[in-house]
Formats: structure tokens, sequence, C-alpha cells
């Protein structure tokens, strides 16, 4: 069976590494299998599936996914700890790579291998015994990834502990490159789980809503405290669920997303005022509103995602 990490388990591996955990990259380790068993089971997965964790770290939801029969992509930006990672995944989780092994017909379960390195981003596979088995690594900046390893199917989920200071911008690039994955769960700082699932007219409504909910239907799915991480943060995390939209919206994204943020760049005028800019003038802007049906008196945080694409829409 394999065997979550404890807080004893992550603080020998972190002082077995010399590690010390950066704010500069949002360094925070979950502790508590408990909280793990919980993530997992909040992304709601139907069946075995292709996961992409961003940010495994020393590896408590990576063990998890595998665990609940998840084959896993980690993508980890920091050397030193991709570096231990797959030592780590193979000792805790031997029994899924016994599995593989057995599978396969293999007599060596717990094999490893280095494949191709890239400018962009090296992949690590840990074979059973010539199979890569239901793990794979790629070390690399989550923002730089294009394309991930193929051996394991393409990725249909993307469940991860996101380090705070680049959770949209991460968690977006995802959802825009890779259109397979269907279901999101993303752990994130309580204030930014806010962001991301606020409906429109609310405080917290603004550009991080408006674009995730492109993609589909956003969710707050649960609350985290502080002492399930080690070092703990200073503010508690929230679960952010996304289940993508069955049939993706027509119109350009692009376009949609300047009139986005535009809106918002200043989001106490009206909309006349605020695109503006983006429409050439204020005349212009009301005349692709009023094409658009939208009032040129209402401000972007009252839109909807259609709206916004309508207004897009209305300026070809």
């Amino acid at each position: 069976m394999t065997t979550l990490l404890s807080a004893r388990d992550v603080r020998v591996l972190a002082d077995g590494l010399g590690l010390r955990p950066t704010k500069q990259r949002g360094q925070n380790f979950v502790i508590d299998p408990n909280t793990v068993r919980m993530i997992v089971g909040a992304a709601q997965l139907d069946g075995p599936q292709t996961v992409v964790e961003i940010g495994p770290g020393l590896g408590s939801l990576t063990l998890g996914l595998l665990d609940a029969g998840h084959r896993v992509v980690a993508v980890e930006i920091d050397e030193l700890l991709a570096s231990r990672l797959p030592e780590t995944v193979h000792r805790f989780a031997s029994d899924v790579f016994e599995a593989a092994g057995r599978s396969d017909g293999s007599d060596d379960p717990v094999g490893s291998e280095t494949a191709e390195t890239t400018e962009a981003s090296e992949t690590t596979e840990n074979p059973a015994s010539g199979s890569a088995g239901p793990f794979a690594l790629v070390q690399a900046d989550a923002m730089r990834v294009t394309e991930l390893p193929d051996h394991l199917g393409e990725p249909t989920a993307l469940v991860a502990n996101l380090p705070y200071n680049v959770a949209v911008p991460v968690l977006l690039h995802f959802l825009a490159t890779f259109p397979t994955i269907r279901q999101v769960l993303v752990m994130v700082q309580a204030e930014v789980a806010d962001r991301l699932a606020a409906p429109p007219g609310s405080r917290t409504y603004g550009v991080p809503s408006v674009k995730a909910q492109w993609y589909g239907t956003v969710e707050r799915a649960a609350d985290v405290g502080k002492n399930v991480f080690w070092p703990a943060p200073n503010v508690g995390s929230g679960l952010v669920r996304i289940t993508r939209r069955d049939t993706p919206r027509t119109g350009d994204r692009d376009a949609v997303f300047a009139v986005v943020d535009a809106a918002f760049a200043q989001r106490r005028k009206t909309l006349r005022s605020a695109l503006s800019g983006w429409a050439g003038s204020a005349a212009a802007a009301e005349a692709a509103l009023t094409r658009a049906g939208i009032d040129h008196r209402a401000r972007g945080e009252t839109l909807t995602v259609d709206d916004f694409a309508a207004i897009a829409e209305a300026a070809v």
C-alpha cells in the first residue's frame, strides 16, 4: 500500500536535501495525509486518469494521486526537488510500480532512466523495466511547458498545490495549452480562490474570475487551514474546482481577454470610458457596446463572460 508523507517524513526529506523552503517560489509543503486524501477526493475524478501536477515539491500530493490509481505527470521547476522526487515516489509508492511491473511481465519493477533533455525542460521517466509506469517528471518552468510526455496518455485532469505567487498565470496557461484537461482542482491562497470563483457583481469579481470562467464552471470546493503546511503560510488556502465546458466557447479568446483586461484596468469607470483605449475612442466603445446589447454606463464587474465575448464580437 502507498504510504503518504507524514510531517516527520516531509522534514526528513527536506533535511536530506538541505532544503530551506523559499517564499520566492511559494514553497509550503503539505504535511497532513488526511488533507492530501481530501484534496484528491475533492478533484472528483472518475476512474484512473492522467493527471498533471504542477509544483509537486517533496511529493505529498503526488503520492496521494498515485494511491488513488491515477497516472501522474509532475512539473517541477526546482532542480533540487526534482532530483529527489523519483526516488521518493518509488520508495513510498513501491506497490504501484510493482503492480505496473507485473502487468508488463517485468522482474525489475523499480528501475529508472532519464529521458531526452531539451532547452525548455527535462523529462525523467521512471519505468518498470522499460515501461514508464504511472509517473513521469518534467523539470521545467510550468509557464514554458507546451507539451508533456505522451506515454501516459493525454492529460485529462490538473490537480495541484499551486505556488501562490504564480497560481493564476500557471492555471490559465495550462487551460489554454492543454484542451484535453477536463477537470481541475487547485489549492491556492484563499484570496485567490475567492477571486477565481467570484460571480459577476461581487466585490472580488475581476480578471481572474472572467478568464477562468471562459473555460468552464468554477467553484470553491473547500477551505484549507494553515497548520497542514510546513512552513505554515501567513494566510489560509482554498480549493478551487473547474469543470471544463463540453463545448468550447466560440469567438477569439485573445480578443475577449483584451476586452476583459481593458474593462478591469479602470474598474470604477463606466465601460464607455474604460474601453475607450481598447476601442480607439469613447464613441467607438459606446458603439461596440450598443451593438453587443450592453449598457455603456455599466461597469465591467457586472458583466458575465458571455457579455465580454459579445463586446469583442461586436468590435469586429
